[in-house]
């Protein structure tokens, strides 16, 4: 994560003014807008705890474990491995780019150990349940007498692209690139300019096209191709489930975790799903883990 010295930091400055400096490169490299304002929100725990005009380079390695472990024990507030952690990266990525930077010569959060926080695995479809779910969706475009394509062409680009529920909402129909029908394709793309960096293009499988088609067909929808809210889209993913007998329900997280493991267990390279997924490469070092898990438990 090597960056260019910041002008005018030193390790003089004081650690509010090295924040807004980090808050700067944040914006300039691949962090989401949820990584910098937890990122940030982590570090004004530290500014507290030290003083905001404290020098950045009169923090050293026992200051950040007396106030990790303050966090852990002293806070009076609970803080959950997972918490702990995010908390426990953002003091490493930030000491890190102080260090890279030239701000402080060397990285007193590098002797940091990392606990892994053992929360539960999220919930996926695997084989069968992902085939009823699909039976489900396509008795439900077949039906006689009220038939509804959306269910089949929703849950099928879910599981094939593995797409967020804001990303799935903001699509429109010219982002579908179905000009090579061996190789349709859809584009992820965004507004702000600061996510231009998650913006990509991923494949989807021959059948698909007929189905988003039969959806435009009957909905005809203005603007963008799924035009509600995205609490009615899970709604179709719930009666799904209902149709389908999955206990467990079938939800936006739950078809992005299902996509992650299928391409993970077929053979995808771990960066190329990265990409696919549009993260970071910060949270991937924690979503690699848990889709190499999801994928074992499905052995």
């Amino acid at each position: 994560m090597s960056d260019a010295p910041t002008p005018g930091l030193t390790e003089r400055s004081t650690l509010r003014a090295c924040m807004e400096g980090f808050r700067a490169h944040m914006l300039r490299v691949d962090f989401s807008e949820n990584t910098i304002k937890s990122f940030l929100g982590d570090l004004s725990l530290l500014e507290r705890y030290v003083g905001a005009e404290t020098s950045i380079g009169a923090i050293g390695t026992q200051d950040l474990r007396d106030f990790m472990e303050y966090l852990r024990h002293g806070r009076g507030v609970p803080c959950t491995p997972k918490s702990y952690g995010r908390r426990l990266t953002a003091l490493k990525v930030f000491f890190a780019w102080l260090a890279e930077a030239n701000i402080r010569p060397s990285d007193p959060a590098a002797a940091l150990v990392h606990e892994p926080a053992n929360s539960p695995l999220p919930a996926v479809l695997y084989g069968e349940q992902i085939e009823r779910a699909r039976a489900a969706a396509e008795a439900m475009a077949g039906n006689a007498r009220n038939p509804d394509p959306r269910p089949a062409a929703l849950l099928n680009l879910l599981l094939q692209t593995g797409m967020k529920k804001s990303e799935c909402l903001s699509l429109h129909e010219g982002h579908f690139d179905f000009s090579d029908p061996a190789a349709p394709a859809v584009w992820i793309r965004y507004k702000d300019p600061r996510r231009r960096h998650k913006e990509r293009k991923i494949a989807l499988e021959p059948s698909f096209p007929p189905l988003l088609r039969r959806y435009l067909a009957a909905y005809r929808p203005q603007l963008t191709v799924f035009p509600c809210t995205g609490r009615n889209l899970e709604y179709v993913l719930h009666r799904v489930a209902q149709a389908a007998d999955l206990s467990g329900g079938i939800s936006f997280e739950m078809l992005r975790w299902t996509c992650a493991v299928r391409d993970f267990r077929a053979g995808m390279e771990p960066e190329h799903l990265r990409k696919k997924l549009g993260l970071s490469e910060i949270a991937w070092g924690d979503t690699l883990p848990r889709i190499q898990a999801l994928a074992a438990n499905a052995l």
